[in-house]
C-alpha cells in the first residue's frame, strides 16, 4: 500500500479531467465570467414584459436560459478545479468568484416565476397550444402551477434569490476547513510505521487495510480531528438548517422535510416507507455483522472494522481492466451505450481518476450541458474503486443520455433519480460477475463490496443519516438548540440501535460521523441513496430475469431528464417507489449476498 500521495503536479493528464474542453485556460473562464456579469441587464430587460404576448415570453425564457446555461458551466468549472486540488488557492478563488456570480444570476432571473404565476394557467395553456415552441415547458409550466401557493412576489423571490450565496457559506466553510485545512496525525500498522492519513486515502485505503492497527489508529486520526473542531462543525451545520427551516416558513409550508420533498413532487409516504422498513429489516444488517465478525476472527467487530477484508488475497482490478468488466456488465443496454461509457473512460477524459494531495474525499459526477459528464474519484486498482467507477459513470450516462434528448428545461434531474441511475450500473456489474467469475476470492470480494460497501453506505449509513437529518431538523423546527454534544449523542444512539448487540460502539467518534458527510448541506438528500438503490435494483432485476423491453424502458428512463415527476418517470420505467415493495427487494437482494458470502467463506 503506498503511503504517500503525489502532488497534483505530479499526476499524469491521461487520468485527470479534460478541463480544456470546458475553457482552454482559466482567462477564457475569466472572460466567460465577465461576460456572464455584462449580459444580465440584457436579460433583466424582459422583467414585466414576459405577459406581453407568446413570443415575448418565449425570447425572454429563451435569454434566461442561455444566461443560466453560461452560469452553470462556469459554476461547474470553478467547483470541479477545486474539488480535485482544494490546495490550491487559484482555484479556491475561482469558487469564490462562481458563487458570487451565480448568486447575481439567480436574483436577475427570479422575475420568472412570479410573472408566468401573474399570467395564469388558463393563458399559458392557450399561448401553448398556439406555439409549439412555448409548448416545450408544458411540463415545467405545470410544475410551477402546482407550486403557485408557495411561490412569493417577485420582490420575494429576488430576495430569496440573493440568499443563495450566504446560505451557501456553511457547505463552503466546511469544505474548506475538512478539506484544506484538516492535517490528520498518522496511523500506524501494527509494526509501529506511520502511514499518511489524507481524504482521498482514508476511506479508499485505510478503512480497507488487513491490518486492524492501521484500521484503528486511521479511524482515531481521522474523527479525532472532527472532534477537535466539533463546535465549529456542528455550528455550521446547525446555521445550514436554520437556513432551511427559514425556507420552509418564507415558502410556509408546515416541516423542512414537507418543503423538500414537495420541490419533486414525492409524498412523505415514500420518506417514512424507506425508514420504516429499514427499521424493520435491521435483523438482516445485525446477522451480516456477525458474520463478518465471525469471517474475521473478532471477538467483537467495531464500525472501523466494517471495511476491513475477508478474502485471504486482494483483488487487484486496474483501471482499464475495470472499463472492460463494466462494458461487459452493461452490454444487454446495447453497443452504443457501452461504447459511449468505454470512449468517456479511456479517450475523453471524463474521469480525474489518480489520488493526488489535496483531492477533495469521495467521488461525483458533474458536468453542465455541452460539456462532457466528468467524474472525480480516486482510483485504488481494487473492486470497490471497480464499483465506485460503475457508480458514477450511471450518474454520467444519465446526464449524458438527457443532454442529447431533453432541451434546457429538462436537462437536470432531481436528486431522487440521480442515484437510481448510479445504483443500477453498480447491480448489473455484480449480477454479471457473480455468474461469470469463478474465483473465490474475487467473489468474496465483491460481495464485501456490495454489502459491506455499497450496501452499508447507501442502505445503512444513509438511512441513519436520514434519521438523523429528520430529528435535528423537527428540533429545528420546535426552536431548540442544535449543539455539538446534542448532535453527537443524537448520531451514536442511532448507530448503536442500528449495529446491534453485537457492535461495540466508540459513542464520542461514531457520535461524529455526521460531520464526516457533506450529503447533509443538501437538504434531504441522504434518503435518496437509499430509495436509489431500491430503484435500482428493482430496475436492474428486470433486465437480470429477461423481460421483454426493460432494457429499452431503463434507458427512456435516462433520457427523461426532468421532463416528468420523478415518480413518474420510474413508474413508467418500471419500478413504484411510493410503496415498500422495491426495498423490500432490494433487501432479498442484499440477503441473497448474504446467504453467498456466507457459504463462501464457510
Amino acid at each position: 500500500m503506498a503511503t504517500t500521495i503525489p502532488p497534483r503536479k505530479k499526476v499524469n493528464k491521461k487520468y485527470t479531467w479534460n478541463a480544456e474542453s470546458v475553457y482552454k485556460s482559466v482567462k477564457d473562464w475569466e472572460a466567460a465570467l465577465k461576460s456572464v456579469l455584462n449580459d444580465i441587464p440584457s436579460v433583466k430587460k424582459f422583467e414585466g414584459r414576459l405577459g406581453d404576448s407568446p413570443s415575448s415570453l418565449l425570447e425572454g425564457y429563451s435569454a434566461i436560459e442561455n444566461l443560466l446555461h453560461r452560469a452553470q458551466t462556469l459554476y461547474m468549472y470553478a467547483q470541479f478545479s477545486y474539488a480535485v486540488d482544494t490546495m490550491n488557492q487559484s482555484a479556491g478563488a475561482l469558487v469564490g468568484k462562481a458563487q458570487g456570480m451565480y448568486g447575481q444570476v439567480a436574483a436577475a432571473v427570479s422575475f420568472l416565476n412570479p410573472e408566468l404565476l401573474r399570467i395564469g394557467r388558463e393563458k399559458l395553456e392557450a399561448w401553448m397550444k398556439e406555439n409549439e415552441k412555448l409548448a416545450v415547458y408544458r411540463q415545467a409550466i405545470d410544475d410551477l402551477l402546482r407550486q403557485q401557493a408557495h411561490v412569493r412576489s417577485a420582490e420575494v423571490e429576488e430576495i430569496l434569490g440573493m440568499l443563495a450565496d450566504p446560505f451557501g457559506g456553511p457547505s463552503t466553510s466546511t469544505s474548506m476547513l475538512v478539506n484544506a485545512d484538516f492535517k490528520f496525525a498518522p496511523a500506524k500498522n501494527s509494526k509501529g510505521k506511520k502511514v499518511e492519513v489524507t481524504q482521498g486515502n482514508y476511506h479508499s485505503a485505510l478503512m480497507e487495510d488487513p491490518d486492524r492497527t492501521v484500521r484503528r489508529s486511521a479511524f482515531e486520526s481521522y474523527h479525532d480531528k472532527h472532534l477537535e473542531f466539533k463546535n465549529t462543525l456542528a455550528t455550521n451545520l446547525s446555521t445550514s438548517i436554520s437556513a432551511n427551516v427559514f425556507n420552509m416558513r418564507a415558502r410556509k409550508f408546515d416541516t423542512t422535510l414537507s418543503a423538500s420533498l414537495f420541490n419533486n413532487n414525492i409524498p412523505e409516504e415514500v420518506f417514512h416507507n424507506l425508514i420504516n422498513t429499514f427499521k424493520k429489516k435491521l435483523p438482516v444488517w445485525h446477522r451480516y455483522f456477525e458474520i463478518r465478525r465471525k469471517a474475521l476472527k473478532l471477538k467483537e467487530i467495531q464500525y472501523f472494522d466494517m471495511w476491513a477484508p475477508i478474502a485471504k488475497k486482494k483483488t487487484r482490478v486496474p483501471y482499464e481492466k475495470a472499463v472492460d468488466l463494466i462494458c461487459e456488465s452493461l452490454a444487454p443496454l446495447g453497443k452504443e451505450y457501452v461504447d459511449t461509457v468505454r470512449k468517456g473512460c479511456l479517450k475523453d477524459r471524463w474521469v480525474d481518476s489518480t489520488q493526488n494531495q489535496g483531492k477533495m474525499n469521495g467521488a461525483f459526477s458533474y458536468g453542465s450541458p455541452g460539456t462532457h459528464p466528468f467524474i472525480m474519484m480516486s482510483y485504488t486498482d481494487d473492486i470497490g474503486s471497480m464499483s465506485t467507477l460503475a457508480h458514477e459513470l450511471g450518474h454520467s450516462m444519465h446526464s449524458y443520455l438527457t443532454w442529447k434528448n431533453q432541451p434546457f428545461a429538462y436537462s437536470g434531474y432531481s436528486l431522487f433519480v440521480a442515484e437510481v441511475a448510479s445504483n443500477f450500473n453498480q447491480a448489473m456489474m455484480r449480477g454479471h460477475l457473480l455468474k461469470t467469475i469463478t474465483d473465490k476470492n474475487f467473489l468474496i470480494s465483491l460481495i464485501e463490496e456490495a454489502v459491506g460497501g455499497n450496501f452499508f453506505r447507501y442502505f445503512f449509513q444513509m438511512p441513519t443519516l436520514a434519521r438523523f437529518e429528520l430529528e435535528t431538523h423537527q428540533r429545528a423546527e420546535r426552536g431548540e438548540p442544535l449543539t455539538a454534544d446534542s448532535m453527537q449523542n443524537l448520531m451514536a444512539d442511532l448507530f448503536t440501535e442500528g449495529f446491534g448487540p453485537r457492535v461495540k460502539v466508540d459513542r464520542p467518534r461514531v457520535g461524529m460521523v455526521w460531520s464526516t458527510f457533506g450529503h447533509l448541506f443538501s437538504d434531504y438528500y441522504v434518503y435518496a441513496y437509499a430509495t436509489g438503490i431500491s430503484g435500482a435494483h428493482a430496475l436492474a432485476g428486470r433486465i437480470l430475469r429477461g423481460k421483454p423491453n426493460a432494457a429499452e424502458d431503463y434507458l427512456g428512463f435516462l433520457k427523461s431528464g426532468s421532463s416528468l415527476y420523478p415518480l413518474d418517470v420510474l413508474k413508467r420505467a418500471g419500478v413504484d417507489l411510493t410503496t415498500p415493495k422495491a426495498v423490500e427487494e432490494t433487501f432479498a437482494v442484499m440477503e441473497s449476498y448474504i446467504d453467498r458470502l456466507e457459504e463462501l467463506v464457510g
